[in-house]
């Protein structure tokens, strides 16, 4: 495995991405299905992981995902993403999803959703690579760094008590 050893910070990688609502995407109340919204928060992750790795990333986990609102037919979405964490081969894409209808540009964003994945950088073989370190820039990013590796801890206890649960005893 090899990478860069040079840091980078999560402004190299951050992005939007925003796309129209359509009915095809609704479930039968008239709001769009949340794994439509997962796909979207998803789809910019990965830009992330990619922009960030300097090559092929694949989603490891969705450590967390709020739905906060319901997303309209018709709304747009707007997603931004950007890293929070980066370790040897995996890295915490935070996302936040907002809508604002496709007709009236003086309504305000609504924040419906956020989510946090976590994906792995691999090479042509499939096998995890190395990533280059994150260096933050801001408080802000700070404060995600540190709360992204609070939730890594998390998911890492969880795995062991649920593996010590399992083995014979």
């Amino acid at each position: 495995m090899s990478t860069s050893a040079t840091a980078r910070t999560p402004s190299y990688s951050r992005i939007e991405l925003a796309t129209v609502t359509s009915r095809a995407q609704a479930n039968l109340l008239g709001n769009i299905h949340g794994g439509e919204v997962v796909k979207l928060a998803d789809s910019a992750a990965g830009v992330v992981a990619q922009r960030h790795s300097g090559g092929p990333a694949v989603t490891a986990a969705l450590d967390e995902m709020a739905f906060l609102e319901p997303v309209r037919v018709g709304d747009i979405v707007r997603t931004f993403a950007q890293i929070n964490w980066a370790g040897r081969s995996s890295m915490e894409i935070g996302v936040r999803v907002e809508t604002q209808p496709w007709d009236d540009p003086t309504r305000d964003s609504l924040h419906v959703a956020s989510a946090y994945f976590v994906f792995v950088a691999i090479d042509g073989a499939g096998a995890a690579r190395l990533v280059p370190p994150l260096e933050p820039e801001t408080p802000e990013d700070e404060r995600r760094m540190r709360e992204a590796g609070i939730r890594r801890e998390h998911r890492l206890a969880s795995r062991a008590a649920i593996e010590a649960g399992r083995s014979p005893g």
